[in-house]
């Protein structure tokens, strides 16, 4: 196992994400326990010890699993991270109860690490509100030696992660991205990781493997990536990738079956960051993956003085393009849907008239109306 220097401890590279066990009849809040232990135990005696859970996961049910699971090994032998129900307004209503909820839910007296979860447009007016004291609260438990290292998960515009790292960067210690060589320009991540670099902060990595689509590439991309290294499966190349980031230090894999555990511990059982030629290869074959699936929107704003609904449309394709690029790989696209929640309805893609008034001031051709139609569509299937 390849291990990370932070602070005064030794990560594993490879950290154990807990939002993806294997479960019982397909009810995810059902964790198939025994094979979730043997995969938990073969990794810890493979030298993971970092395992990362949080209040939602598998319907509330991982903190406590995970802390049953772990209990066995001397405490200060791993160390575990949750997270904080950012997401839910009547958690930051309730911040103390919530903490020792948790504490007790996992069985332990301190969290080595713990996140303000999910930030994004939806909850960031939560997490920056001063009269709910989150901020006090997690620094009080800092100091009381509760919280050994504060961080946060983000999935949000690069403008709410400055006014959130404005308002707590002088308290975290790291923060987590969704970070893979598709979202390293799709989503902007290679932003927000100048913008911890300037504040010395590391990247925790969530999603790595891009919910599975870096995984399972298709045969042209898998004889691109056999040509440059010979016998590299296709999720070593985007765990590589993530590696190959120097600000990178925990790379968090959801893991569901023993076969992905043994993978990955082969995997990260020795360094192998790419070159800077794979690296930029590897940047090119993502933009040419997510081209298949998304509109060319190039953010002009050219199009926007035209709409007499007053949307903001390179927003609304851009949420389109992450919407599609999801759908392409998996039925569970939820980073739009949230995005929008915070917008007035009336903001909403359904808030096009198809009078389609913007689009002959578009640089790239795009059917603005029929690609608002069909966003909406997908957003609100028939049932």
């Amino acid at each position: 196992m390849v291990y990370k220097n932070f602070k005064d401890k030794k990560l594993s590279a490879l950290g154990f994400g807990c939002m993806r066990f294997p479960t019982i009849d397909g009810d995810n809040a059902k964790i198939d326990e025994a094979q979730a232990a043997a995969m938990i135990d073969h990794a810890y005696k493979n030298g993971v010890n970092y395992f990362d859970t949080a209040y939602g996961y598998h319907g509330g049910t991982s903190e406590a699993f995970i802390g049953k699971t772990l209990a066995k090994y001397p405490r200060d032998s791993y160390y575990l991270a949750t997270k904080f129900p950012g997401y839910d307004v009547t958690k930051h209503e309730n911040v103390a109860a919530t903490f020792e909820e948790q504490l007790k839910n996992c069985g332990v007296d301190y969290f080595d690490f713990y996140l303000c979860h999910t930030l994004s447009e939806v909850n960031a007016k939560w997490y920056l509100d001063p009269q709910y004291g989150l901020l006090e609260y997690l620094k009080e438990q800092k100091e009381n030696g509760r919280i050994r290292h504060l961080g946060v998960s983000a999935h949000c515009t690069h403008d709410t992660f400055k006014k959130f790292l404005e308002m707590y960067g002088d308290a975290l210690d790291f923060a987590m991205l969704q970070l893979n060589y598709i979202d390293y320009d799709f989503q902007g991540a290679k932003i927000k990781i100048e913008m911890l670099k300037e504040r010395g902060l590391p990247v925790w990595v969530m999603e790595p493997l891009r919910g599975g689509r870096i995984a399972n590439v298709q045969d042209e991309e898998a004889a691109k990536f056999e040509a440059m290294r010979p016998g590299k499966n296709a999720p070593s190349w985007g765990f590589n990738f993530v590696r190959s980031i120097p600000e990178v230090t925990m790379i968090l894999s959801g893991m569901s079956t023993m076969e992905q555990v043994c993978d990955n511990l082969r995997i990260f059982s020795e360094d192998e960051p790419l070159t800077q030629e794979e690296f930029e290869t590897v940047r090119e074959m993502a933009k040419v993956m997510v081209s298949k699936v998304t509109l060319p929107c190039t953010f002009c704003q050219y199009c926007v003085p035209l709409c007499p609904q007053g949307l903001n449309i390179p927003y609304l394709l851009e949420l389109y393009n992450e919407h599609m690029f999801t759908l392409s790989i998996s039925k569970m696209a939820f980073l739009a849907p949230m995005a929008l929640r915070a917008l007035p309805e009336e903001k909403h893609p359904k808030g096009c008239i198809g009078c389609r008034k913007c689009e002959p001031a578009c640089p790239q051709y795009i059917e603005i109306a029929r690609a608002m139609k069909d966003f909406d569509a997908k957003l609100n299937p028939p049932s």
